[in-house]
């Protein structure tokens, strides 16, 4: 059968990945460590056959135009070249992310893609091969091939840049509160964000302390030490965005409800709750904490935003084949 369905899920990083070392084959500057998300995901039909006369691509029930699919349709023929496959296609992706707006929606999109395209040619691909398929179409969509926890090693090349599961199922207390302020496209696209923060003065510190925090990361984790694990999640996301503010010319993707829920998750943690932020290229915040304070968290934002949607995620699966 030539039609294959995936669902992946998206991840977000605790330890950072901005910037690449090989725009095209997405090899990034440093190795980043994530979180694989339950509550966000994407499912992609893939389909091929000499029936299909053109290639097409639907997202969310809509067939999107030349120009909307042209990064999509790259890939695919890149991949077919490689495998020497030349037969039309037909790409139908539901999107349960937000696209483009700092919730990792490429993340999970391509990990989909390229899991229903091994499939449907019926490629017996390993998931560590999977991942560096996956990379192609989006750096880190090689991490949500995975679930639980993942580490992405930055490599040198095609073959020496993917990524690997620490803990597939962690038996953790463990929750990421995603407060979406904005799920509008974002004006600097992730691409262009890296390119600019590697302008900072500050950038080639980051990258010397990449390895530190990841081991940090690694040790808490085997740890089960939330407070270790939550410190350098925040630390890490104010890295990459103290980077985004001092570069030349600077920007940020911080929006005034961004500045307000940092101050918020500040507050809770001197009354004693428990919780940390993380913010990727986007408005959008994640609040890591425990089972326990989550009522507590999201009456607080609530109160501060009361219309702003909350979606409460834990651990998430690999990819998976679904049909």
């Amino acid at each position: 059968m030539n039609k294959k369905t995936a669902r992946a899920h998206t991840n977000i990083a605790l330890i950072k990945y901005w910037g690449k070392a090989n725009p095209d084959l997405k090899l990034p500057l440093m190795s980043s460590l994530s979180m694989t998300l339950d509550a966000f995901y994407t499912d992609t039909t893939f389909e091929h056959s000499p029936e299909i006369t053109e290639n097409s691509f639907y997202l969310n029930g809509q067939k999107q135009d030349l120009s909307s699919s042209k990064r999509v349709f790259e890939y695919i023929k890149r991949l077919q070249k490689m495998y020497g496959f030349n037969d039309h296609f037909k790409i139908s992706s539901i999107n349960h992310v937000p696209t483009a707006a700092g919730l990792a929606s490429s993340a999970s999109a391509f990990a989909a893609l390229a899991a229903s395209f091994a499939s449907s040619y019926q490629l017996d691909l390993d998931k560590k091969y999977l991942s560096k398929l996956a990379r192609l179409g989006s750096g880190s969509a090689t991490r949500s091939v995975y679930g639980g926890f993942v580490i992405w090693e930055k490599g040198n090349s095609h073959d020496t840049s993917f990524a690997t599961s620490l803990i597939e199922k962690p038996a953790w207390d463990l929750q990421m509160l995603a407060v979406e302020v904005n799920t509008q496209p974002k004006e600097i696209s992730s691409s262009t964000g890296m390119k600019l923060a590697q302008s900072s003065p500050f950038y080639q510190n980051w990258l010397a302390r990449n390895q530190e925090e990841i081991d940090l990361m690694k040790k808490a984790i085997d740890n089960k030490d939330f407070t270790q694990l939550g410190e350098l999640s925040e630390l890490s996301a104010n890295e990459m965005h103290s980077l985004n503010l001092t570069s030349q010319p600077s920007f940020t993707y911080f929006s005034p409800q961004t500045i307000a829920l940092i101050n918020l998750v500040h507050k809770l943690r001197q009354q004693g709750i428990e919780c940390y932020y993380t913010i990727d290229a986007g408005p959008n915040v994640k609040i890591l904490t425990k089972h326990n304070y989550t009522e507590k968290i999201v009456n607080s934002v609530q109160e501060l935003f009361p219309n702003v949607k909350i979606v409460t995620a834990g651990f998430g699966p690999g990819v998976t084949i679904l049909n």
